[in-house]
This record gives structure tokens, C-alpha cells and sequence, in this order.
């Protein structure tokens, strides 16, 4: 493929922050629904910039609803200041400590902790504390209990509070999983021996074990000599294997799997003595260092048999789709539903020219939304327009307090290109009517270029 930047079509970034209130809406937003729908996603300051080569490296914008009494209150989009992007906008640099003198406009996730509101981003570099009003507060090691990075995905265990992240550094011979308590204090840290310096996007929580994922995709010192913006490549002589860390103390155990590329986690539980996994897994990943090549990403679950040592593989749907999301009330626990974003496998584009990419739908995302029933095997796919882009599905408790109900009784939420408006909306839609009319959709005034993942974050 020949094109300078992957910044283009659905991707392409806006060029200014906005601040809109009383938004209109079609339907009605269950009064119930108080808070903050936030997702964040690269958007370079400007396409000639180096960072507007990569999805993964180009400065993170957080896109912000605020919910409250049935009304669409606001709407907000700011860019994460990092010392560069507030020396470009003209600002002070905002406080914080550095690790490994990284500083990277956290690009990946936002996520609620402890009542604060922070962007994440994996690979060394520490999140960004924000404002309710998405405002770059700076940097945070939480109270100087990080002794490293931190991780672009967390996972909270619904009982104990407690939230878990495994962070990864090209220049450690180790992973290190963190446990804060509620209240964003560093509870512990362990490190985990790792050989070749592997990229570790995701992990899995279950009541017993952190599930670590050790797959072909390592440092590569001669892509980065070359310049290449993300040195990761896939690594024939890595191997693969999925390693149980007892939650309660003690070392990894490591269990052999097919290569193959996880980027994300849909759940895990224990079932008995052995331990379920579900992911988005796809065939290879990063060859040559590039994201568009290793095949499309299926939804998978593997079984885990600690006392044979064996750990077995079952394809859930073969789909291409990504963005995998549940109930989080249920995380580590077993459960019924799951959320995924249909995807384009990339390899459909690779090698087409230049005009002919112009008509392709943005690569990786489609229109589409899947509702997965679990228990029976079944799939409900929420078609949206043509163009009509969809991102990330997250889902939200009708009733937070109450397990006791329908596990699909609730939302999913996205943000959802509008090609006819030139802007995007918020759309809700009843988890149990999936394919039914939304409940709401909340007109914004701007695009939400394409990006990465987000949160409920409820007042």
C-alpha cells in the first residue's frame, strides 16, 4: 500500500475543539443515564507531522457527552496535552513525573478511577489525568506508586473494587501487573519474567489468575533502526502461550497455543478447575512491523486445563469484528453477552492503488454491531447506514446495583459517523431490542473521527 497516511476518510482528524451545550436528540435518553460517554482515538495536530504515519502514535483527543435528566447537557472534544502539544497550542506544560523520559499524548482509552478521570496508553509512558471537563490536568503516577508505565486497558473486579493492569516496556525483561485499590492507590506490584520484550495490549482477569497473553509480536531493534514509528514486529521464533498469574500469590504458569495476535479481551472466568478465555483473536499480526497484514480477527474463546496441562480452541463466530465489550459487573465471573464492532479485514485492502482506496470503506471499521448470545450460540448483527461508520461498543447497566435481572438488561452505547449530517451521534440502543430503533440519538455538532476505546463513566 502506498499511502503517506493512515489518516484519511472516517480517520481523518478535526482541526479544533469544541464546547457545545443543549444538544438536540431524536427519541429520549433514559433518565437514569447520568454521566459521561468518553472515548479517545490519535488525532495529529497535523498530517505532516511524523506521528501521522501510524494509528497508534498520533496525539490523543478525548470526545466527551455529558448525560443527565434525559438531556444531552454537552458535548466536548480537547486534545491530551502532552509538554508538546501544549507547547504547539501555545500553553504551560502540565505537571507530572515521566518514565523512561516518555511523554505521549495518551492516545488509546479513558477510563474512571477512583472518581478521576485519566487517558491511557500502553508501552512505558504514564496516563494524563483529566478534568470532568476533559481539561489536561497532567500527568499521573498515582501517588508515586507506578514504578514504571502504566497500561492502555484496565480490569476491575466487581466484588473487591480492586483494579488490575499489566504494563509492558521495550526496555524491561519483564511484565509488571498492578493492583490499586478503589481508592487509586498502588496496592502491589509484581513483575513477570518475559523474554524479547513482547507487546502486551490486553491481559484477562478471572476470580483465581491474571491471564497474561506472551505472543509472536517483540521489540524489533532493526525495524527501529530503520525509523519505523512502531518497532513491533511479528517474531517467528517467539512463540506463543497464555500464562495463569494466581491473583492470590505465587509464579506464572505457562500453557502453549497456536501463534497468534490477541489485541483485546472480551471476558475470562473459571469454570471448575479450568479457565475460560474469550478474545478477538487474529491469525498473525505486525508482519514486517505493519498493522495491515495477519489476517481478519475472528471471535475465540480457548479453555484452559491446568491439571493436563493443555489448553483447547473453539471459533464463537468467524466474523471479521473487533471492540469487544460486555457487562462489567460480570468481569472475571461467567456470563451470557458480549458486544463486538464488525471489522474489514485489512488484508482487502493491501496492495490496491492509490484511487481505488479512495472508494474502499475505512479500513478496519464497518457499519455494523454484533450482539453475541454466548449460552446459545447465537449472533444479532445492528446494521447501521451505508458510511455510517460505527466505533466501539460499550455496554450499560439499565439497573447498576442489580445482577439478579436479565444480563442484557441495559444500553450499548456508540459514537456512529452520520454521512447525511457530516458529523457524528451518539446512539443508544436497548441491549434487548439490539436490532430495533434507537432509544436515543444524540445529534452532535462535529465528526468523531474513527479512534480507539471508551467508557460509561457514571456520576
Amino acid at each position: 500500500m502506498t499511502t503517506t497516511t493512515p489518516y484519511r476518510g472516517g480517520f481523518a482528524p478535526v482541526t479544533e475543539e469544541i464546547t457545545a451545550f443543549d444538544l438536540e436528540v431524536t427519541g429520549r435518553i433514559p433518565a437514569g443515564l447520568t454521566g459521561r460517554f468518553l472515548r479517545n482515538g490519535p488525532n495529529p495536530l497535523s498530517l505532516d507531522d511524523p506521528a501521522a504515519t501510524h494509528l497508534f502514535t498520533g496525539e490523543g483527543m478525548v470526545h466527551g457527552v455529558r448525560l443527565r435528566d434525559g438531556r444531552a447537557e454537552w458535548y466536548r472534544n480537547r486534545w491530551v496535552r502532552n509538554d508538546e502539544v501544549a507547547r504547539r497550542l501555545g500553553e504551560p506544560p502540565r505537571p507530572g513525573p515521566k518514565h523512561g523520559g516518555m511523554d505521549f499524548s495518551a492516545n488509546t482509552h479513558v477510563i474512571g478511577l477512583a472518581g478521576r478521570t485519566f487517558a491511557t496508553v500502553e508501552a512505558g509512558a504514564l496516563p494524563y489525568e483529566l478534568s470532568y471537563e476533559l481539561d489536561t490536568l497532567g500527568r499521573c503516577d498515582f501517588g508515586g506508586g507506578l514504578p514504571g508505565g502504566f497500561t492502555a486497558h484496565v480490569h476491575t473486579d466487581p466484588v473487591s473494587a480492586e483494579v488490575h493492569a499489566v504494563a509492558y516496556f521495550f526496555g524491561w525483561d519483564h511484565h509488571q501487573h498492578v493492583v490499586l485499590g478503589p481508592d487509586g492507590t498502588v496496592r502491589q506490584v509484581r513483575d513477570i519474567p518475559i523474554a524479547d520484550a513482547p507487546m502486551l495490549h490486553d491481559f484477562a482477569l478471572t476470580e483465581r489468575y491474571v491471564v497474561l497473553y506472551d505472543l509472536p509480536v517483540t521489540f524489533s531493534m532493526e525495524h527501529a533502526e530503520k525509523g519505523v514509528t512502531v518497532p513491533y514486529a511479528w517474531n517467528e521464533a517467539h512463540g506463543a502461550r497464555l500464562g495463569l498469574l494466581p491473583r492470590a500469590g505465587g509464579e506464572t504458569r505457562w500453557f502453549d497455543v497456536e501463534p497468534c495476535w490477541v489485541f483485546h479481551t472480551l471476558n475470562a472466568y473459571d469454570d471448575g478447575d479450568e479457565v475460560v478465555v474469550d478474545v478477538v483473536r487474529y491469525p498473525k499480526r505486525f508482519v514486517d512491523a505493519r498493522l495491515d497484514l495477519g489476517g481478519a480477527p475472528t471471535l475465540d474463546r480457548w479453555r484452559v486445563d491446568p491439571a493436563t496441562g493443555k489448553v483447547s480452541s473453539l471459533r464463537l463466530d468467524d466474523r471479521a469484528q473487533e471492540f469487544p465489550r460486555m457487562d462489567e459487573r460480570r468481569t472475571g465471573r461467567a456470563y451470557r453477552y458480549g458486544y463486538t464492532a464488525a471489522a474489514r479485514d485489512l488484508n482487502d485492502v493491501v496492495g490496491r492503488a492509490e484511487n481505488e482506496l479512495e472508494d474502499l470503506p475505512d479500513q478496519a471499521f464497518d457499519n455494523t454491531l454484533i450482539k453475541h448470545d454466548l449460552l446459545r450460540g447465537t449472533q444479532e448483527a445492528r446494521q447501521f447506514g451505508r458510511e455510517a461508520y460505527v466505533g466501539e461498543p460499550v455496554f450499560v447497566a439499565g439497573s447498576p446495583a442489580d445482577l439478579d435481572g436479565a444480563e442484557d438488561d441495559g444500553y450499548v452505547m456508540t459514537f456512529v459517523n452520520n454521512p447525511d449530517r457530516g458529523a457524528a451521534d451518539l446512539v443508544i440502543l436497548s441491549a434487548q431490542d439490539f436490532t430495533g430503533e434507537p432509544v436515543a440519538t444524540v445529534h452532535l455538532p462535529a465528526r468523531v473521527p474513527l479512534g480507539f476505546h471508551g467508557s460509561w463513566i457514571a456520576d
